[in-house]
């Protein structure tokens, strides 16, 4: 009597568009997108809106390409340091006016290959879609 075969196959999801996820986990490394609350402030997005609770104003993203409120005054105090206030990390995909990044949780898992979904790092419109990375040998 013949055995059945098994004929489930694991696959792995591919997005459609890998470049609107925010969030990638196809490797070791796992990238997210991160946007820069100082810069919106800097650029005065329209989507940015400020609410005054407890003693404090905090601003936030009327399109939750971030979805935290943070104390402006904290914004501002860690604007006025070498190393600026920082990322956090998008929710969603960020608007062309946003400035944004991909950032690398652990970078030391990269292999000989490196990323196995480049197009993850196509940033939005008026942002570089790729970047060249060139190896010269000897």
């Amino acid at each position: 009597m013949d055995t059945p075969v098994d004929t489930h196959v694991q696959t792995a999801k591919l997005p459609l568009r890998p470049q609107d996820e925010v969030e990638c986990r196809r490797c070791e490394v796992h990238c997210d997108k991160v946007v820069y609350p100082a810069a919106c402030v800097a650029k005065s997005c329209p989507f940015l809106y400020a609410v005054d609770e407890f003693g404090h104003r905090y601003v936030g993203c009327l399109q939750k390409i971030f979805d935290v409120e943070i104390d402006s005054t904290l914004l501002a105090a860690g604007e006025r340091t070498r190393n600026g206030f920082g990322a956090v990390k998008t929710m969603r995909q960020p608007l062309p006016m946003c400035t944004t990044a991909v950032d690398a949780c652990y970078e030391n898992r990269t292999d000989e290959l490196g990323c196995v979904n480049p197009e993850f790092h196509e940033l939005p419109v008026g942002e570089p879609s790729f970047r060249i990375f060139a190896q010269i040998t000897a």
